[in-house]
């Protein structure tokens, strides 16, 4: 029977019980496909599903990561349209950290040439959080104006560009140091606030007219919630999509009414579930990375037997940008 190395995970807690070990190379199935991994993303969903606090329950034991970019090496009953030795990226609900992993054979697409693993693997998951949350989740109108929080971050540095590649006006970028900011600014961020600063929802408003951001995305959590009201624009869209602080947090809902506030919840998987959203989004994504028109900003690769400082350095804010795994 052929063997992998992978990460497995048999109890929740911090990042040491993140195992690099050896287990048997799974087979695919009918409609499935099996890739020779050669990166995989790192994500804060896979942080909160070791410690059991994702937005659904995590159940023992089992391997993260949701990201893959590699090579088809074996395909399943019922599988046409993917053939051995393609090039292709998707997404999981587990199962990336490996080096080889099985996916469904109608959700891969196919890395376009120029493109690496590397890049490729960058951009599923944050990505398309980062266009969804803007597009579909927060219906962003030609001209609007954008919040990100921790813009330097993986989907930040993400939607800052895509904010401005799919018509936002102004996007108003935050982050917690002067280096964080540097970097969003050279992405295209019309506004830069420190959030560690008290005041900020004062400078998001006195940025956009005193009237406050259309969009804001929000990942923070804990007060964050409340605050983010407070520079969110009349008839303003809030989407949600995690909670990185740890403290969901929690709103009044009379206090939308007055101005005419909507807060939007985000969950991938859902996304995953519609090839319609899925497919053509991540295409057009792919597409504006091999045109130039997205740049992402890789923070840093780790072997795969190195997941767990990883995600220490994930949660210890010591990087920006995208994280990722090399198996091989």
């Amino acid at each position: 029977m052929s063997r992998m190395k992978t990460i497995l995970v048999e109890e929740f807690g911090e990042p040491e019980v993140l195992q690099y070990v050896e287990a048997e190379r799974p087979a695919p199935g009918e409609g499935e496909a099996l890739i020779e991994v050669h990166s995989a993303g790192i994500n804060y969903a896979d942080t909160m599903r070791r410690r059991n606090q994702y937005v659904v329950s995590q159940e023992l034991p089992f391997v993260p990561g949701s990201e893959v970019a590699g090579i088809v090496t074996e395909v399943g009953i019922g599988v046409e349209d993917v053939s051995v030795g393609d090039r292709v990226v998707t997404l999981l609900a587990t199962g990336g950290y490996a080096e080889y992993a099985v996916a469904s054979a109608r959700n891969l697409i196919p890395i376009p040439d120029g493109l690496g693993f590397d890049e490729a693997a960058a951009i599923p998951l944050q990505g398309l959080t980062a266009y969804h949350c803007i597009k579909t989740s927060g219906s962003l109108k030609d001209g609007e104006s954008v919040l990100v929080h921790a813009a330097a971050g993986g989907v930040g540095t993400l939607a800052v560009q895509m904010a401005k590649l799919l018509g936002a006006g102004k996007v108003v970028a935050t982050a917690s140091s002067e280096e964080k900011l540097d970097l969003a600014r050279s992405l295209g961020a019309d506004v830069l606030i420190n959030y560690t600063e008290e005041d900020w929802p004062q400078k998001v408003r006195d940025a956009t007219d005193g009237k406050g951001a259309d969009i804001i995305l929000e990942m923070v959590g804990g007060d964050f919630l409340e605050k983010n009201l407070k520079c969110l624009n009349v008839f303003g869209r809030m989407v949600v999509f995690g909670a990185a602080s740890g403290e969901r947090g929690s709103i009044m809902p009379v206090a939308l009414m007055k101005r005419c506030h909507a807060v939007v919840g985000f969950y991938l998987p859902q996304i995953m579930s519609r090839p319609d959203l899925f497919v053509p989004s991540l295409r057009e994504t792919l597409g504006w990375i091999s045109s130039g028109d997205l740049k992402l900003t890789i923070g840093g690769s780790y072997p795969l037997e190195e997941a767990a400082e990883a995600h220490a350095d994930l949660e210890g804010r010591k990087t920006t940008g995208k994280l990722l795994l090399n198996p091989r």
